[in-house]
């Protein structure tokens, strides 16, 4: 069988798509990079892809707010393509920014409320500055893709805007209920439950949420990076023996790529 092509669309402030790209590729993948302009003069490029990314950086600069533009161009110009896509049973993932855009577009939670009502939203973090840490990570029992066999990782965070909060405690029931939440902050040692306490939880995330998918499990946003930790050698503390031979955040690749086979 062919490799499953997968398309990371970037936008201008975007810094994550080359490393994105690669990760795909070691995970097994025909990876593409490509500026949104392009899908936007033809959104039938689309149908030359199984999985589509938005990856990590700044898109637009944030000038407005983080990955609201490149939302509100998905929202505007590109959403019943990507409803198709998903249809299609094809897989799409937001990474970091990719998980702003996601949610600015309105893509993950169509069953919940709208992007003029949203039922969640990525703040500003609660320390109020940008972090650059790494972080352990509980991963959820649900129907996400991506992180299916995966129990627990370690993963590298980088964003001034991830602190997940929803709408109403009605919208966290939901979410637990339909197994949607798929990555919590955690501390090292306890990896059962998410926490809100800082520093293992960077941003101050209700129920320490550091990720969620949709309802069918193919659409999914985290803020943590496991393209930065796709090699043995990317663990902070390797040399010290620490860290699996292949990077945690190599999974979620395997997984998108082990689906279509």
């Amino acid at each position: 069988m062919a490799a499953p092509r997968a398309l990371i669309l970037r936008a201008p402030g975007t810094n994550c798509d080359v490393e994105t790209a690669h990760a795909f590729e070691r995970a097994g993948a025909s990876a593409t990079r490509l500026h949104v302009n392009r899908v936007l003069e033809n959104p039938r490029t689309l149908d030359e892809y199984q999985i589509l990314c938005i990856p990590g950086g700044f898109s637009y600069g944030d000038d407005v707010a983080a990955g609201r533009i490149f939302g509100n161009q998905i929202r505007h110009h590109l959403a019943e393509r990507l409803h198709e896509f998903r249809e299609q049973n094809k897989l799409i993932l937001g990474i970091c920014n990719g998980f702003q855009v996601l949610l600015r577009s309105g893509l993950l939670f169509e069953d919940l409320g709208t992007p003029d009502n949203p039922p969640a939203t990525l703040d500003w973090n609660d320390s109020g500055k940008f972090e650059d840490r790494w972080v352990y990570l509980q991963a959820g029992r649900g129907p996400c893709v991506f992180f299916q066999g995966v129990a627990s990782m370690y993963l590298p965070v980088a964003h001034a805007e991830g602190r997940f909060v929803v709408r109403d405690q009605q919208i966290l029931s939901t979410l637990e209920a339909q197994g949607r939440i798929v990555l919590r902050y955690t501390s090292a040692g306890s990896p059962h439950q998410g926490t809100e306490q800082y520093p293992e939880n960077p941003n101050g995330s209700t129920a320490g949420i550091a990720g969620i998918c949709d309802t069918t499990g193919r659409v999914c946003g985290f803020m943590p990076h496991p393209e930065r930790h796709i090699d043995r050698t990317q663990h902070p503390r390797w040399t010290r023996g620490e860290g699996s031979p292949d990077g945690d955040g190599l999974r979620v690749f395997q997984n998108a790529v082990g689906y279509f086979r």
